[in-house]
């Protein structure tokens, strides 16, 4: 029976070893409770291809190919043009997750920030969303981003102040919410909920990530979005079709997916 709502996953890293055994299934279990996409993110120039060969395999999964902020080290010249490459695939519908993380190590800062504006301007070039990943670097990042106006994405699995997401939601951003909504002492994720506009929100899992109360400490995966929803839900004092559904219908537009 056809469910009263649909869910995005717009971030969940399925293309992990950790869903490599039961793939089939994971995917079965999210479209089994509602999720109708979902975009797995580049974290290495290097994941591309899987990610594409999963992309091909599933009519409803979708791909993003990136270098995460903590693999710079790792970056090489032609990682451009690669990863140009590998986004003009029809299932890659961004670029990310990219950005910058400062959290276990600042020594490669200046390194990140000018790979950062190299996915930006990739982005810009194939005129394709970013996934923005920010960790302890949040002022960092909004200068950055705020050099390019033209720029459209989300930031990710959201970190920051309500006061944060407000200010990246005024340089044309959305602001992804996942499991730490659902945590009982989680007060910036809340309140990020309750500021933000609905019609500037997503939903991920970043799975296998940050799984959800009460499965936190477990392996996440994209199923469990549905108690993110329901936290959304709740806090706004919504339904909870509507959050479902407006989510879905805002990562539709951000990332040009079919409806």
């Amino acid at each position: 029976m056809k469910k009263p709502y649909r869910i995005i996953d717009t971030h969940a890293h399925l293309d992990f070893e950790d869903f490599r055994e039961n793939l089939d299934e994971i995917i079965g279990d999210a479209l089994d409770v509602g999720v109708e996409k979902i975009i797995i993110p580049g974290v290495t120039p290097e994941d591309a291809p899987k990610i594409i060969e999963i992309t091909d395999k599933y009519d409803n999964i979708y791909g993003a190919v990136s270098a995460h902020p903590t693999e710079v080290k790792n970056w090489q010249d032609g990682n451009y043009e690669k990863l140009k490459k590998y986004a003009r695939h029809e299932k890659i519908v961004a670029i990310g997750e990219t950005g910058l993380d400062y959290y276990r190590d600042k020594t490669f800062a200046q390194r990140q920030k000018y790979i950062f504006k190299e996915h930006i301007r990739l982005a810009l070039e194939l005129d394709l969303p970013l996934i923005v990943h920010s960790r302890d670097a949040h002022g960092d990042t909004l200068e950055i981003l705020k050099e390019f106006p033209e720029i459209k994405g989300v930031m990710h699995c959201f970190s920051g102040s309500a006061e944060f997401a407000l200010q990246c939601m005024e340089i044309g951003l959305y602001i992804s919410l996942g499991g730490p909504v659902t945590f009982k002492n989680a007060k910036k994720p809340k309140e990020v909920a309750e500021k933000v506009p609905l019609q500037r929100l997503l939903v991920e899992t970043d799975s296998p990530f940050l799984a959800p109360h009460p499965f936190r400490g477990k392996q996440n995966d994209p199923s469990k979005i549905k108690l993110v929803v329901k936290a959304i839900a709740e806090i706004k004092g919504l339904s909870f079709e509507e959050v479902a559904n407006t989510t879905s219908d805002n990562a539709e537009k951000l990332f040009n997916l079919n409806p």
